[in-house]
């Protein structure tokens, strides 16, 4: 595992590269923004604000945590992995950002399945909580808080980009990979904890079995899908998946006592990944 530095950061308000000096990150035109002491920097500029605290809460992102540490998403993860890996060389020098990245398990994982390639990662989530504790955990990946909306990257800086149950902005993604870069994409399949949702809704939408739409400015280049069952033998458990899913507020408060009731649950977990190349400018 060979961890890089991450030089590619552009300036929120004016576009312009960010270099580091001391203690924050400034642009040619003056703008400063100060890393915290954990390790990372606010490029979220209030404009781009919808709340005074957007993003999963503290609380979300420590279910989250203690749920993906358990390792209950761990094939999902090595999938994932490797799905960013392909066809880069073994030697190969590398940039990846993870766009929405929460609390960086996703990012760890790609890092200690890099082999001996150069890796400069990049972390970005809107939740401030999420990027605070993905900078606890490791300290040699780039994390910031910033917007899918307007990404704080340089133009065609780099080799892949992953948006794991997030909000793609596809124009900023193409804008950002170089012309053979790639976007892997990962979405909640069919049966995505079926068993759940059957318990905490009155009835389930359609199931939806169609890959999504190839983005403008991108070429399919290979889908996946992972599917496994696990069991969460504990209520603690079950409390953590609920917390970290939108289903959490989605669901009425009696589908929320229904979950809060069980001492158990088998699920399913399956996940759709679609890899989509950059298309080289016309």
């Amino acid at each position: 595992m060979d961890i890089t530095p991450f030089h590619a950061l552009a300036c929120p308000l004016d576009g312009g590269p960010l270099r580091r000096e001391g203690g924050s990150w400034r642009c040619a035109a003056g703008h400063a923004f100060d890393i915290a002491v954990q390790g990372y920097a606010n490029l979220l500029p209030v404009q781009l604000k919808r709340s005074r605290d957007p993003g999963d809460s503290k609380d979300m992102v420590a279910a989250r945590r203690r749920f993906l540490g358990a390792g209950h998403y761990r094939p999902i993860a090595d999938a994932v992995a490797q799905a960013l890996l392909a066809g880069l060389p073994p030697d190969a020098d590398a940039a990846c950002l993870d766009a929405g990245c929460g609390e960086g398990y996703y990012l760890r994982r790609l890092a200690a399945a890099s082999g001996a390639r150069r890796l400069a990662l990049l972390g970005l989530d809107i939740s401030k909580w999420a990027v605070l504790a993905a900078a606890k955990a490791e300290r040699r990946i780039a994390w910031v808080v910033g917007s899918n909306a307007r990404l704080p990257v340089l133009d065609a800086s780099l080799d892949r980009v992953l948006c794991m149950f997030g909000f793609p902005v596809h124009a900023e993604f193409a804008r950002v990979l170089r012309p053979d870069g790639e976007l892997l994409q990962v979405d909640a399949g069919p049966d995505h904890l079926r068993e759940l949702r059957e318990i905490i809704y009155p009835e389930l939408k359609p199931k939806r079995t169609e890959s999504p739409p190839v983005p403008a400015g991108f070429a399919p280049a290979g889908d996946e899908t992972v599917r496994y069952r696990i069991t969460l033998a504990e209520p603690a458990a079950i409390a953590d998946l609920l917390a970290m899913t939108p289903h959490l507020h989605r669901a009425s408060a009696e589908g929320r006592a229904k979950a809060a009731a069980l001492s158990a649950l088998e699920l399913t977990v399956d996940v759709r990944l679609s890899r989509f190349a950059r298309r080289p400018q016309a």
